[in-house]
């Protein structure tokens, strides 16, 4: 029998073959970047497709009595465990920091994970010998009831000039 070895309590893993490998690609930091790679230009098209699939918004001709909300793409790749990659991520997302006070806002809402609630979950799984699968979603589209209409600029690379 071994003698017990005393610790801090820190538990200390291998890291993952993930985090080891050297990012082969760049992720373009704006649409003039992105709009040069056709990789990148269809994961553009592939998020429109699914925007307009699912009728996320009605395209109205602007007026100056709107505030309009600036957008933006965002860019990742996404990898496998193994550190290959999955494929190229790229999302639309408002520039919320437009917003004025009093005017266009109240509240706001992130749907992202705490680390601390990840730190929670895999202690748990590690000790209960619990297994673990990632699951990564594609689209997510949250139904929520807005009072008031909400005006967005077109996408950069997909303006409707009509």
């Amino acid at each position: 029998m071994q003698p017990k070895i005393h610790t801090d309590g820190t538990i200390k893993y291998p890291i993952p073959r993930a985090l080891l490998t050297v990012i082969e690609t760049t992720e373009p930091t704006c649409y003039t970047q992105a709009s040069k790679h056709a990789i990148w230009c269809a994961a553009m098209t592939d998020e429109i497709n699914v925007l307009l699939k699912n009728k996320t918004w009605t395209l109205v001709p602007p007026s100056s009595s709107q505030n309009l909300i600036g957008c933006k793409w965002v860019f990742r790749v996404k990898h496998n465990p193994d550190g290959t990659i999955q494929r190229h991520k790229a999302r639309l997302v408002a520039k919320g920091f437009h917003q004025q006070q009093g005017i266009d806002y109240t509240d706001t809402f992130s749907p992202v994970i705490k680390p601390a609630t990840i730190r929670v979950v895999l202690s748990l799984a590690v000790s209960r010998g619990w297994s673990l699968r990632q699951l990564d979603v594609k689209n997510v589209f949250l139904h929520g009831l807005l009072k008031e209409d909400v005006y967005i600029t077109q996408p950069p690379g997909f303006i409707n000039q009509s």
